[in-house]
């Protein structure tokens, strides 16, 4: 709870430090590669902070709270095409550069940046960890008890916005962008198994490269107040 409390400090004082002349309240839907798609709304995400350039470029950051059902680890010997991660509280920060070509009702914006992200209260999806564990030692039975460090992770975004403006009070924004990033997750413990009429076995794992796979389309659709 009180890391939960502190994220949404967080993001509250990055919103009042910044100068932000266009300050986008959203509702933003992740779509990660290999995993579930987050909540249908994100349970809090500003954008648009940060400063003007000149007329066309402008430094942009923001927060996104996510709540994530599922997320994949890779680099790992098991293979799965169901998330290994998940469900977690993520705190993601986007940091961008935007092009921004306006006309009198419309703008369209070009962003592109580094994001950075930590999860909390993270788990493992112990059914699918399993579940790629049978299908990895061909057995018909496998329960597993893994243990994972949490680590801050990164990477690169990119996409565009288009915002409507009925009035000279507030905006309406649709935004698509891709990210492309992870963090070292690494996964030690034990898993034990085998087939009927066989000894099971008990194998240990440590698994120090995996990567939490911070990978997928973000849709989010905002409210610009001007």
């Amino acid at each position: 709870m009180k890391k939960t409390v502190f994220a949404f400090l967080l993001l509250i004082f990055i919103s009042i430090g910044s100068k932000a002349q266009n300050v986008a309240v959203s509702f933003s839907y992740f779509f990660p590669k290999e995993g579930y798609p987050s909540v249908p709304v994100s349970p809090f995400s500003i954008r648009g902070l940060g400063f003007d350039l000149n007329d066309y470029f402008a430094i942009q950051t923001g927060g996104t709270l996510y709540l994530l059902s599922g997320m994949q680890i890779k680099d790992l010997p098991l293979e799965s095409k169901k998330p290994l991660s998940g469900p977690s509280f993520t705190v993601m920060v986007p940091v961008e550069l935007m092009l921004s070509l306006q006309t009198q009702q419309m703008d369209f914006n070009f962003k592109g940046g580094v994001f950075g992200f930590f999860n909390i209260w993270q788990k493992l999806n112990t059914g699918n960890i399993d579940r790629a564990i049978r299908n990895y030692e061909n057995w018909e039975v496998a329960n597993s008890d893994i243990d994972f460090k949490q680590k801050p992770g990164w990477g690169f975004h990119g996409g565009a916005e288009v915002v409507f403006y009925p009035n000279n009070k507030y905006g309406i924004s649709l935004e698509g962008i891709y990210y492309l990033g992870g963090a070292n997750i690494p996964l030690s413990g034990s898993y034990t198994g085998g087939n009927s009429g066989d000894t099971f076995q008990t194998i240990n794992v440590d698994y120090k490269d995996a990567i939490f796979d911070f990978t997928g389309f973000e849709l989010s659709i905002g409210v610009i107040i001007l």
